[in-house]
């Protein structure tokens, strides 16, 4: 028997080699390359939450800002990117990195670990990520500028900002590099630049929905931030469900991105309600909970004053 080699060229070797799989073993190129998993069918990463679009970026401007279209001035939303106020929920998957993760729901991987006390980028099979839209200042920095002055200009947190953006205390900005200021305010409306919402203008009114979260207490602080209020009350005051639902979040322990001891609420609507700055939590995930139903007691854990309940509603109006 004579072995005849050829020397062709890779595309007619590859359908030779084809031919001859078919003759000598019976089996089909087709089934044979379809058989095995690749990186092409591999399953994609899944959000318990319809992750948001990706499909445009935010423009940053040097020395301008971007924030929430939720603030103190009721500017307009200028920037194209979709957003969503309400907050959702990822448990951590093999192969499953920060990055990924940020990706899929159009936020930074520092959003997830500011919202988590991740002090790492390591990430454990099975871990509950809570992921919180966050609002704030976008600034580029410029000559001059320190952690103090933007906290000065912004109103903002000068221990928010280090946390958020990984800084440690006296460490130098370099210049070009953009800084994230939570919860930041601009004092006027800037002429150039975009503003980067944390969630959609909470439209729907669900007159009637929700009962007020304290019986008694007073309101310390007006609409601000997620659409949220702020109740005053002595540490230890029942804490009640503004409406029925399924607990989603029920933090205790850590800063959470400054709520503290913190809980949420989903319901029927399609909305969502936060408890936070508790001091304690009577409820888990997973349970159901009744409209008055005693979940939690006001607190002052996380970044507050004195004691108070911070209550949102997110999806929705706040009637209070």
């Amino acid at each position: 028997m004579v072995l005849v080699i050829l020397l062709l060229p890779i595309s007619v070797s590859a359908g030779l080699v084809g031919i001859l799989n078919n003759m000598f073993f019976g089996g089909s190129e087709k089934e044979n390359l379809l058989s095995g998993k690749n990186i092409q069918n591999m399953a994609l990463l899944v959000a318990v939450n319809t992750p948001l679009s990706q499909t445009s970026t935010t423009p940053t401007v040097e020395g301008s800002a971007l924030v929430s279209n939720a603030g103190p001035l009721g500017t307009s939303e200028l920037s194209s990117k979709p957003t969503s106020d309400q907050i959702s929920i990822y448990v951590v998957r093999e192969g499953d990195t920060l990055s990924q993760i940020a990706e899929m729901f159009n936020v930074t991987v520092n959003t997830i670990k500011w919202g988590n006390d991740l002090s790492s980028n390591t990430l454990k099979v099975g871990d509950t990520l809570v992921i919180l839209p966050i609002s704030g200042v976008k600034h580029v920095v410029v000559k001059g500028d320190t952690i103090a002055s933007l906290a000065k200009k912004y109103k903002a947190d000068e221990s928010e900002i280090l946390a958020y953006n990984n800084i440690s205390k006296g460490d130098s900005l370099t210049l070009g590099v953009t800084v994230i200021v939570p919860d930041g305010e601009v004092l006027a409306t800037p002429s150039t630049g975009s503003y980067v919402s944390a969630g959609s203008s909470s439209t729907k009114d669900y007159s009637g929905y929700y009962i007020r979260p304290v019986a008694g207490g007073k309101r310390s602080q007006g609409l601000h931030g997620h659409n949220a209020i702020d109740i005053a009350a002595p540490v230890g005051t029942s804490i009640l469900a503004s409406a029925g639902g399924e607990v989603i979040i029920s933090r205790i322990g850590g800063w959470n991105g400054g709520y503290g001891n913190y809980i949420v609420i989903k319901h029927k609507n399609g909305t969502q309600t936060l408890y936070s700055h508790n001091s304690q939590n009577y409820v888990s995930v997973g349970d159901s909970v009744e409209q008055g139903e005693v979940i939690g007691t006001v607190g002052k854990s996380g970044k507050v004053t004195g004691a108070h309940l911070h209550f949102e509603i997110r999806g929705a109006k706040n009637p209070f």
